[in-house]
């Protein structure tokens, strides 16, 4: 049997050793944190470091947990934690006063999900939120919105019986849209007519037109409808027939064109610039991840090139991009009525397996720094639309403007 008496002194020795590595590692634990560590620490008020007090949420929450109940005598299924938990991120995404920023719950997650991967049944427009009022940005030509006559810039008071008043643009959407052949009534709000109106759209499958061309004596005129993913070759088969065609002046028609990829009016820019000149900028709240898209300078004309760019109310987003960076290089002018100002980007970030968010991570701004989203793009022309004119006889006094000014 081996005798510990002689060795006393060390084996206390090693135990104090023992003990001191131990409450140090015990310690260095202690202030090792997890990102949830971190979060949790925030959220309970238990991080020093933070300026962030959520006693308030906590009492809140725990007041709600001890004592509500429905105030409708029939209901007696109460919110779940998780629900909850959901209205909180809605209510503090909400908070930002951003329309574009929104949070998505499972079910509408899903539904926002097929919405952008699948096929498109509905009534044919774009829409976003503008001084704090639901509002047609465009109604895309041909489909049943259009058809139906939807303006851009009607404000959209109700969705069949449901009030918009305080309702994302999300939201909206999916009341407006739905299976074809299925029905939806709109009340909306026109400029310059008194009293809201309503309008019976019926439902179908969307097929986004892109480009058409047409001559008006030496003037070569291109609509533009979309910015979509087949938008770059269409546009360029349009610039090659008028390049054909001997003419020397151009009419870009991006009235009631509500944008799309950025990709598409970058590329298309670069047929009227050399390269490297700015088309749009993307500013991120950190500067670092700033990035500047150029022309890739296919610059196709010279100064012999007249050229005007049509807008309106219903140019948004990418349309804007294109023609922001087209007048402020000087190539072309900017004739009809201010633009819709839409000039941010969002991103899509998987909050959980079944959750998103969408979120506002940019604002876009033309080549000499103007932020799109502050009230859009004014004409160099400012000219209205006679609507009487033009559901009389089809004269456009926007084009008619163009035509004009082309002709000096």
């Amino acid at each position: 049997m081996i005798d510990f008496s002689k060795y006393k002194n060390q084996i206390l020795i090693a135990i104090v050793g023992i003990a001191v590595f131990f409450f140090l590692g015990f310690s260095y634990g202690k202030g090792y944190k997890t990102d949830e560590e971190k979060i949790a620490s925030i959220i309970n008020k238990t991080d020093a470091t933070s300026n962030v007090d959520f006693a308030a949420f906590w009492k809140a929450w725990n007041v709600v947990s001890e004592k509500f109940i429905p105030s409708n005598s029939s209901t007696t299924d109460m919110v779940s934690d998780q629900a909850r938990v959901y209205g909180a991120i809605s209510g503090m995404v909400k908070s930002l006063e951003d329309p574009y920023t929104m949070f998505f719950p499972p079910v509408e997650s899903k539904i926002f999900n097929e919405q952008i991967s699948g096929q498109i049944e509905g009534v044919g427009m774009e829409v976003g939120t503008k001084d704090n009022i639901l509002t047609v940005i465009a109604p895309i030509k041909g489909a049943p919105a259009f058809k139906a006559g939807v303006k851009a810039g009607d404000k959209i008071l109700k969705v069949d019986d449901t009030n918009t008043a305080n309702m994302p643009a999300d939201s909206a959407v999916k009341l407006i849209r739905g299976k074809k052949g299925t029905s939806v009534r709109l009340t909306l709000l026109r400029a310059g007519v008194k009293e809201p109106f309503e309008i019976s759209v019926v439902r179908d499958v969307i097929n986004m037109p892109t480009v058409d061309t047409e001559t008006k004596g030496d003037v070569f005129i291109i609509r533009l409808y979309s910015f979509s993913a087949i938008s770059p070759g269409l546009f360029r088969d349009a610039l090659r027939e008028f390049i054909e065609s001997g003419r020397q002046k151009l009419v870009l028609d991006l009235r009631g064109n509500p944008g799309g990829y950025l990709e598409a009016s970058q590329d298309m820019a670069s047929w009227f610039l050399p390269t490297g000149k700015v088309i749009v900028s993307e500013d991120f709240r950190n500067k670092d991840n700033n990035q500047v898209f150029r022309s890739k300078g296919y610059d196709l004309f010279d100064n012999k090139l007249k050229f005007i760019i049509l807008i309106d109310g219903g140019s948004a987003s990418a349309s804007e991009i294109l023609a922001g960076a087209l007048r402020e290089h000087g190539v072309a002018q900017l004739v009809g009525a201010q633009s819709f100002g839409k000039g941010s980007v969002q991103e899509l970030v998987n909050i959980t397996d079944d959750t998103s968010l969408k979120v506002t991570i940019a604002r876009w701004l033309t080549p000499n720094g103007n932020s799109i989203s502050s009230g859009g793009l004014t004409p160099d022309f400012v000219v209205k639309l006679d609507e009487e004119a033009y559901k009389k006889d089809g004269t456009d006094t926007q084009l008619n403007k163009a035509l004009e000014i082309l002709a000096q």
